[in-house]
């Protein structure tokens, strides 16, 4: 009968569409994502976490299918936006960017609004940058000998600009100052541009950070790059020696960016969030922009940045407490 045979060619194809459907991952059914993507970073526009965040933005929305959006929410040493993250519903549909401060702040502060271990994971390491130190053009100093000697002569006359208290820059200028034996004063800010542009006004004299910034900078002659926190020269800006170069054994400090998610949050979802982070990151075109940023690519797995993170919260607790770093 033509409806029996009607019947029976539907079942087919309903039997093969169920087999196809069983290939499929199990995200995939539910069509992750189904909506546009938010990824908060907690700190100004302009500076690495940001720049980081937006190097990869095309490449997820042609790869996800979806919007990506920044979200900026700086403040508090980046505790504001990484508290929007933990927050957020583990649904796919936010994500953070954070730096070496997120490991930082474990220490730095008594409570935290969030607990990175239950409330948070990571998803992929997506690189790490040795910092630059950079000095006004018009200070009273040129290199890095020159300003030890000038701060010893003037204590407290010369200050030092940070992304905020507990990144990154902050303890590796802690660093130095112990290292060295001198006293400089302290101004964060929130983020690394507002501080950048403070060091091309003249109202700090020293800045560490990320290359990123500071490398175009110097080409224009707004600033002045006297030394590499780490241990080889950067392919970015060869000219520039290393501290241990110039004398100073062992100073090193770098920052690096890794994407995190709200715990919960379907681990296929977060595998195959950091497997295209991933790819993005090692792709040729996405490399040659790191390197010109001097920042080595990495592309972890969610596993391998959460071990990250153990690593870098211990060494930073240990830094913070041998320098006494207080928050101000």
């Amino acid at each position: 009968m033509p409806q029996t045979r009607i019947s029976r060619r539907h079942f087919t194809l309903a039997t093969a569409a169920a087999a196809g459907s069983l290939a499929l991952p199990s995200f995939a059914q539910g069509g992750w994502p189904t909506r546009p993507i938010r990824v908060v970073v907690p700190y100004t526009p302009g500076g690495f976490t940001d720049q980081m965040a937006r190097l990869v933005q095309a490449g997820l929305q042609a790869r996800l299918g979806q919007p990506v959006l920044i979200d900026n929410k700086p403040g508090a040493n980046s505790l504001i936006g990484v508290d929007a993250v933990a927050k957020a519903a583990p649904d796919g549909s936010t994500f953070g960017v954070v730096i070496a401060a997120y490991a930082a702040n474990t220490t730095l502060y008594p409570k935290l609004p969030y607990d990175p271990q239950k409330d948070l994971t990571g998803v992929s390491l997506m690189g790490v940058s040795p910092l630059l130190a950079a000095i006004n053009v018009d200070a009273p100093f040129k290199n890095a000998r020159e300003l030890i000697a000038y701060a010893r002569a003037h204590p407290g006359k010369v200050s030092f600009g940070s992304s905020g208290n507990g990144s990154a820059a902050h303890l590796t200028t802690e660093l130095w100052k112990s290292l060295t034996q001198t006293y400089m004063i302290h101004i964060p800010y929130r983020g690394a541009a507002p501080a950048l542009t403070d060091l091309m006004g003249g109202q700090i004299q020293l800045f560490f950070d990320a290359p990123t910034g500071l490398i175009n900078q110097a080409k224009a002659g707004k600033v002045r790059l006297i030394g590499v926190a780490g241990d080889r020269r950067l392919a970015a800006a060869p000219e520039v020696p290393t501290f241990i170069e110039q004398g100073f054994a062992g100073f090193t400090g770098s920052t690096w960016a890794g994407m995190i998610a709200p715990a919960g949050t379907p681990r296929e979802i977060v595998k195959r969030m950091s497997d295209e982070v991933a790819r993005i990151i090692k792709s040729d075109e996405t490399r040659a922009k790191l390197d010109a940023m001097g920042t080595i690519p990495a592309g972890s797995t969610p596993e391998e940045f959460d071990a990250f993170i153990t690593a870098e919260t211990a060494k930073w607790a240990k830094v913070i407490r041998t320098a006494g770093v207080k928050l101000e």
